[in-house]
């Protein structure tokens, strides 16, 4: 007579416990994320999110309102001190009105990793702008694996790392051009345009164990306490049914 109690806790376990389900089928994984903001008045916006699984990492990368048809250098950063941040108008020392890759670099640190399209990683293929995404429609929808570069310690210092995302059109003529901003700081040869920040963001966990953070703050309580009554409820409603069979059966 006991096996209808067993069924009705078999059916409210996942209920009670859903986040530890979802952590065992992540088991190894841990992702962090990143809100992308606008940099140098470019109007564009984005998400990024990287995932850890061994030496492997999975950066994703989705962002809209760039400049059309044109590469767009994007990295990992990694301070050498304390956490990576975003630089605000305030970095612009030179004072002409943008914040450049250099006036940048204090904040959010030296390239860990290029997120090209194909082959090298390393921060050589910081400026290799023939294999980084080309915004069509002036949308970017990266993502690639590759292994954790050499000597950077993933699971630690992701959560001090920032993702950058370069090119801007001063001009507003839909190309990089001297004319916009310049050369560039970094190489003379390039315009500023193709090398200054358009977006920045830095990462952050996103929820322990892999939990997604949608799933943490007020919402997640409130969802968990939804859950909770719900699995109530059915080991309620199973009692009844069993309570119901008992009588029946006395009777």
């Amino acid at each position: 007579m006991r096996k209808p109690i067993a069924v009705a806790a078999a059916l409210a376990l996942p209920l009670l416990f859903p986040a530890a389900a979802f952590a065992d089928a992540h088991d190894g994984a841990e992702t962090y994320v990143a809100q992308l903001g606008a940099l140098n008045s470019s109007g564009a916006s984005g998400t990024a999110e990287v995932t850890v699984e061994g030496d492997q990492l999975t950066v994703t990368v989705t962002a809209s309102g760039l400049l059309a048809d044109q590469p767009h250098a994007q990295h990992i950063h990694y301070p050498e001190e304390g956490e990576g941040s975003c630089p605000g108008g305030d970095a612009d020392e030179d004072g002409d009105g943008l914040v450049n890759t250099s006036e940048g670099a204090p904040f959010y640190g030296g390239i860990v990793a290029s997120l090209t399209t194909e082959g090298d990683v390393s921060p050589d293929s910081g400026l290799a702008v023939d294999r980084f995404p080309t915004a069509p429609g002036g949308e970017v929808m990266y993502e690639r694996t590759f292994t954790v570069p050499e000597g950077f310690d993933a699971a630690e210092d992701l959560t001090e790392s920032v993702i950058v995302v370069h090119g801007i059109d001063v001009n507003d003529n839909g190309e990089y051009d001297m004319d916009g901003a310049g050369a560039s700081d970094l190489d003379e040869s390039l315009p500023a345009e193709a090398t200054n920040p358009a977006l920045c963001g830095a990462l952050s966990p996103a929820g322990e164990g892999g939990v997604p953070s949608g799933l943490g703050g007020s919402n997640g309580i409130e969802n968990s306490a939804l859950m909770l009554a719900g699995a109530g409820s059915i080991a309620a409603a199973a009692g009844v049914v069993l309570y119901s069979r008992r009588r029946s059966t006395q009777a």
